[in-house]
């Protein structure tokens, strides 16, 4: 009961169409926009303001740095694996995406990064190895755990943004890359369960240590 009310209450996050047909992250991979306000400048916002973007791009930046070590310690120990081998890559290209335009989002916003990104690399490497090492549907029920919290993570910044100017033409590009990762991470979250998440040993106590961590460090990444 607990497994499928986790489940359904992040499916509820996710938008019942995916109308964007132009991904925005194209915005910052095509190099050809490399001078389009819209990812060459900043908004002049008041601090209040800039303290609400400049955190959640320090956190998301983290998150990111997170998740592609997550990945990579789950290759390392399931990349051979021909069925969960090819998932587990799919995932990590997508993540490494975020991570590409995470950057270059924390360079134009000119936000300092968090001083815990070695920690990130470390302790997502070793979650995501040892989550492996225990087997595919424990690495999947890692997935998942971390996936909901950030689906939620995501859902819970579009509403802080609401108080940013749409005037910019960053902001409202800033939104919509968001929501475009927002839905990729519950893509993620779909296909840990659709691969048996959920029959890992000690699910529950299993996510609910992964998920308790995510959140402490995504308050600790907004500090510092």
């Amino acid at each position: 009961m607990l497994a499928r009310c986790r489940f359904q209450a992040a499916n509820a996050l996710r938008p019942l169409t995916r109308t964007i047909t132009c991904r925005a992250s194209n915005f910052y991979t095509d190099p050809s926009r490399n001078q389009e306000p819209e990812v060459s400048t900043s908004p002049d916002i008041p601090p209040e303001q800039r303290e609400v973007l400049d955190r959640a791009l320090r956190v998301d930046q983290a998150g990111e740095i997170a998740a592609n070590w997550i990945y990579r310690g789950q290759f390392a120990v399931l990349g051979r694996d021909p069925r969960v081998g090819p998932l587990i890559q799919e995932m990590w290209d997508q993540e490494k995406l975020h991570l590409e335009v995470m950057d270059k989002l924390q360079l134009q916003h000119e936000v300092r990064p968090t001083l815990l990104s070695d920690v990130a690399k470390a302790a997502g490497y070793a979650l995501g190895a040892a989550t492996a090492l225990m087997g595919k549907e424990a690495a999947m029920a890692c997935t998942e755990a971390v996936e909901t919290v950030i689906g939620e993570h995501y859902d819970d910044q579009l509403k802080d943004f609401e108080l940013l100017p749409s005037s910019h033409p960053s902001i409202p590009l800033l939104r919509d890359v968001i929501k475009e990762f927002r839905d990729d991470e519950l893509e993620h979250l779909d296909t840990a369960v659709e691969h048996h998440s959920q029959r890992a040993p000690a699910y529950a106590l299993l996510s609910a240590v992964i998920g308790g961590g995510c959140k402490v460090a995504i308050e600790l990444c907004k500090r510092f």
